[in-house]
């Protein structure tokens, strides 16, 4: 269905140019600023009785006349024109029924959404056509099938795309690093990304349904300024007074963005209505994720050494190889103390010549120096050597200290698990709940 307009060589531009002023009108809801044209010589340009008609069903008159003879001229063009007009004035259930489906044409999968498809398709999700005009686009919508777009992925990426990182229950806050290990971190991810889903799941269908009425945009201002492929910059274009039409997007494409947070909360009902199987079977999938029993064992890096923590304690191997290990490189090789011995040779060699000189009293200054300066080389040799004990004790209890402590965290990671796998099943239940009622008509 193209939305185009081609427009004949003797079609006055008055006639657009009252056009364009009905279709401001309609939007600012206030009387036209144009006296209507005589269009009685355009009998060729399904517009002019388009126009007529219009005119005359939103004064509650007789619109046949005019009406058959646009629906001659071009049925499709003057259903869509009519289907948006009475929407943008807020008197969308004024519609006959078959022009919705005029207007709408075939959808598909394999061929993409004209703007025409999605004008309709936001109006009768925010309601311009009440009830039977939103049952109209989800029975189109149903008719598609989606199975091969059934990505689960991409459908949790556009309910959810804000996933993060890691999430750290509360029973490892003190061990961030067992919460990145991937054997503990699926259950959390997955109970953590189910909960989200039913939150967005709840925003979605917790939105108040219209009842009609006047549609207004994303941010509620008035449908003068709305977006490309909204009603009005359809019709602009459909009477020859837009720009040139944007790409078309495919059906799964509109439905992943309708989706998406912060989008048009009546279209993401829909959207998740046709999303449902999908949704359901990823959730299905996250709840089961959720039921893994806790692993028997699971190695953590404690001060740099990777020691196997059992529910009955740390594995003695490899906590032994870890603390062979700190023994080992917490005591470097100093070495026997040569230069303290030298001093003290040296100082004795100096006091023996202080005896046989004259100058005694100066070499024995000087050997009494040599001798102290050689001690303090050895205390200072017996202070790093405590040093090097006292460092390699307070490592080994450390050691000891965080095996003990990431022990009880996974017992108590084990006791959130079945809450975590109990929630999981009631926000699954929740969230079947929600697909199953799926997007109201009011």
């Amino acid at each position: 269905m193209s939305t185009d307009l081609t427009a004949s060589q003797h079609i006055g531009t008055e006639l657009h140019r009252y056009a364009e002023a009905l279709l401001a009108s309609l939007a600012a809801d206030t009387a036209p600023s144009m006296t209507p044209p005589d269009l009685s010589d355009v009998t060729d340009y399904w517009l002019a009785p388009a126009v007529e008609a219009l005119e005359l069903i939103m004064r509650g008159e007789d619109a046949l006349g005019p009406l058959g003879r646009a629906a001659q001229l071009d049925e499709q063009r003057t259903a869509l024109f009519l289907c948006l007009a009475l929407a943008v004035s807020g008197q969308g259930e004024a519609i006959h029924a078959s022009w919705l489906g005029i207007a709408f044409g075939e959808l598909s999968a394999d061929r993409p959404v004209t703007h025409g498809q999605r004008a309709l398709w936001l109006a009768a999700a925010r309601g311009a056509y009440g009830p039977a005009g939103k049952i109209f686009v989800l029975r189109k919508l149903d008719s598609v099938p989606m199975q091969a777009e059934a990505a689960p992925e991409r459908w949790l990426s556009a309910l959810i795309p804000h996933e993060p990182a890691i999430v750290i229950p509360p029973s490892l806050v003190d061990f961030p690093e067992l919460a990145e290990l991937p054997e503990l971190a699926e259950p959390v991810q997955a109970a953590d990304q189910l909960s989200r889903l039913l939150g967005r799941c709840v925003e979605i269908t917790s939105v108040r349904e219209g009842t009609g009425g006047k549609p207004v945009n994303r941010a509620g201002r008035p449908a003068t300024v709305w977006i490309e492929g909204e009603p009005l910059t359809v019709l602009r274009r459909l009477i020859g007074s837009g720009g040139p039409e944007g790409p078309m997007n495919a059906l799964t494409g509109h439905l992943l963005t309708d989706l998406q947070p912060g989008s048009d909360p009546h279209l993401a009902a829909i959207a998740l209505h046709m999303a449902a199987p999908t949704v359901r079977a990823a959730a299905e999938n996250l709840a089961r994720a959720t039921e893994v029993d806790p692993p028997e064992s699971v190695t953590m890096p404690l001060l740099g050494h990777r020691v196997v923590l059992r529910p009955e304690g740390p594995e003695p191997e490899s906590l032994a190889a870890a603390q062979k290990h700190i023994t080992t490189e917490g005591v470097p090789v100093r070495g026997r103390p040569w230069l303290a011995y030298a001093l003290f040779v040296l100082g004795a060699v100096t006091l023996v010549a202080a005896l046989v000189t004259p100058m005694t009293l100066p070499l024995a200054a000087l050997a009494l120096a040599l001798a102290a300066a050689g001690g303090h080389r050895l205390w200072q040799r017996r202070r790093d050597e405590r040093a090097d004990v006292e460092y390699v004790t307070a490592q080994l209890a450390e050691l000891r200290e965080l095996a003990d402590g990431a022990v009880w965290a996974l017992h108590e990671y084990a006791r959130e698990s079945e809450k975590r796998a109990q929630t999981a099943a009631s926000d699954l239940a929740e969230l079947i709940r929600l697909l199953r009622r799926g997007p109201r008509a009011r």
